[in-house]
C-alpha cells in the first residue's frame, strides 16, 4: 500500500451555525458547496477538506486540558500566526502558545475541538 495524499477529516459538531462561524468567518475558511444526505458542511483547505458532521450527542472532553497539542487535533497553516493570535483574541476564541517554543498556537471551537494554528 502507498498512501500519497490525505483528502479529508471529519470534524463533529453539536451546532452547526455555531461550528460554520467559527471556521468560516473567524477561521476564514472557504464552503464547499455539496448536497449531504446529513446536517454537515464541507470546508476547502488547499487539496485537503474539512468535513463538519452533526452529532447533538457529542460530549467534548480535553484528555490534557494542562496542554491542548497533546490532544487529538487539527493542524492548519497560516502565513502570519501574530495576525492569526489577534483575530482569535478579537473573537473572544481561548488560545495557549505551543509549549514547544515553535511558532503554533492552539484554540478551539466551540465544541471544544484542537485546532493547531502554526506558521507556514
Amino acid at each position: 500500500m502507498q498512501i500519497t495524499q490525505c483528502l479529508h477529516v471529519a470534524v463533529l459538531v453539536s451546532d452547526l451555525e455555531k461550528a460554520e462561524h467559527f471556521y468560516g468567518n473567524i477561521l476564514g475558511l472557504s464552503k464547499v458547496e455539496r448536497i449531504l444526505k446529513y446536517p454537515g458542511v464541507w470546508y476547502q483547505v488547499g487539496d485537503f477538506q474539512i468535513h463538519l458532521m452533526v452529532d447533538s450527542s457529542i460530549q467534548p472532553k480535553l484528555q490534557n486540558p494542562e496542554k491542548w497539542g497533546r490532544n487529538p487535533h487539527l493542524a492548519l497553516s497560516v502565513a502570519d500566526l501574530d495576525a492569526a493570535k489577534s483575530q482569535l483574541l478579537e473573537h473572544g476564541c481561548a488560545l495557549q502558545m505551543s509549549a514547544s517554543g515553535r511558532a503554533a498556537l492552539f484554540t478551539q471551537d466551540p465544541d471544544g475541538n484542537i485546532i493547531e494554528l502554526g506558521q507556514a
